[in-house]
């Protein structure tokens, strides 16, 4: 399985897409963070990352379905997929590697935005006049929000073999996951469902831990999606 793990990993850092898919990441967020005058933390005034984590999810969007979208789709069409089929892997090992390679991947890209914690803590008067406990509970809920994102990007992977149909079923599931939910709550506010269909939504989990608390209820909603998207993967391999 680690094998397999390995490989994922120097088969994106073996492209030069990977290394762009990173860089993309990492400088719309910078833009946003100190270029852009409306969101800019230096035009705002206040030692707050808010405008981050306000816009992180609609990079993880687009950018976590680019890093899926050849993990299962692009094995399948070029014949690659039999192989990993015929050996001694069970499919759940299989789509378990991949699954972490994507993680780690995930890491890789988040972590930098530590950096710009650290400007924050010293660019604050005094020195540390910081939300500490907003910025790691946002932190926290951004990597679970990407571990959620990959989940949905493998399965949307499994469900064709063309790259580019599985980018865009995993920016559909993505989108209305996070931003979807909301919306239709927002159209009809009295509606009985209507709470029902809030707490679903990864946005009202996300913002739930931007105010520094990780309570449990969010970290399970997390897990079940995640367990839920490749319970759901798996199952669509098999049928296949």
């Amino acid at each position: 399985m680690w094998a397999l793990y390995k490989k994922e990993i120097n088969a994106f850092f073996g492209n030069l897409s990977g290394y762009l898919i990173l860089s993309l990441f990492l400088v719309s967020l910078g833009l946003i963070v100190w270029v852009f005058p409306d969101t800019s933390v230096l035009e705002y005034g206040f030692a707050d990352l808010e405008a981050l984590f306000v816009y992180a999810p609609y990079v993880f969007t687009f950018l976590i379905p680019a890093m899926t979208m050849k993990m299962i789709a692009e094995e399948r069409k070029t014949g690659t997929w039999e192989l990993l089929m015929t050996s001694p892997l069970s499919i759940s090992k299989i789509i378990l590697a991949k699954y972490l390679a994507t993680i780690s991947l995930v890491l890789i890209a988040v972590l930098p935005t530590l950096i710009y914690y650290w400007s924050i803590v010293q660019l604050g008067q005094p020195v540390g006049n910081i939300d500490h406990a907003g910025f790691f509970g946002s932190f926290i809920g951004l990597l679970f929000m990407g571990a959620v994102f990959a989940a949905i990007g493998l399965f949307g992977s499994a469900l064709t073999v063309h790259q580019v149909v599985a980018f865009v079923w995993g920016v559909f599931l993505c989108f209305f996951l996070y931003f979807g939910l909301t919306a239709l709550v927002e159209l009809n506010v009295y509606h009985p469902f209507a709470l029902l269909l809030e707490e679903l939504s990864l946005s009202f989990h996300y913002r739930s831990m931007s105010r520094g608390v990780i309570a449990s209820s969010n970290l399970s909603y997390f897990i079940f999606i995640i367990g839920l998207m490749l319970l759901l993967t798996g199952l669509i391999i098999k049928r296949r």
